[in-house]
C-alpha cells in the first residue's frame, strides 16, 4: 500500500467552497475510481488556515496512476470542477507526497 498526502492551498474566501467540493462530490467519486479516503484534516494550531490537507491510499504506483486518470476523465468530476470553479478557481497552490509506511506503521 502506498499513500498520498495532498496539501491544497485554497485562494481567500474559497475555503468553504473547496469543502462542500469535496464533501458533496469528490471523495465519493475517489471511491468510484478506486482511490480510498483516508482522511481529511485543517490546521487546528500552527499553519496556515487556508490549507486543506489529506491523504489517500493505493495499492501500488499502477494502480495511483489508473485511479488518477479515471478520475480526471470522468465526465462527472469535470462538470463538479466546471461548477463550482464558475466565479474562479478554488486552489491556487497543490503539493502531493508519495510516502511508503514503515514496517512498525499502524497503516500498511
Amino acid at each position: 500500500m502506498i499513500y498520498e498526502l495532498r496539501i491544497y492551498a485554497a485562494h481567500p474566501g474559497k475555503m468553504g467552497a473547496l469543502h462542500a467540493r469535496f464533501r458533496d462530490h469528490t471523495c465519493r467519486l475517489f471511491e468510484k475510481h478506486g482511490i480510498k479516503n483516508i482522511g481529511y484534516w485543517m490546521n487546528g494550531v500552527g499553519g496556515r488556515s487556508d490549507e486543506l490537507w489529506y491523504m489517500l491510499a493505493f495499492e501500488d504506483y499502477g494502480h495511483r496512476e489508473r485511479a488518477w486518470a479515471a478520475f480526471a476523465n470522468d465526465p462527472e468530476w469535470q462538470e463538479v470542477r466546471k461548477q463550482s470553479e464558475l466565479d474562479g478557481p478554488l486552489v491556487h497552490h497543490i503539493e502531493n507526497r508519495i510516502m511508503h509506511p514503515t514496517d512498525f506503521s499502524q497503516l500498511k
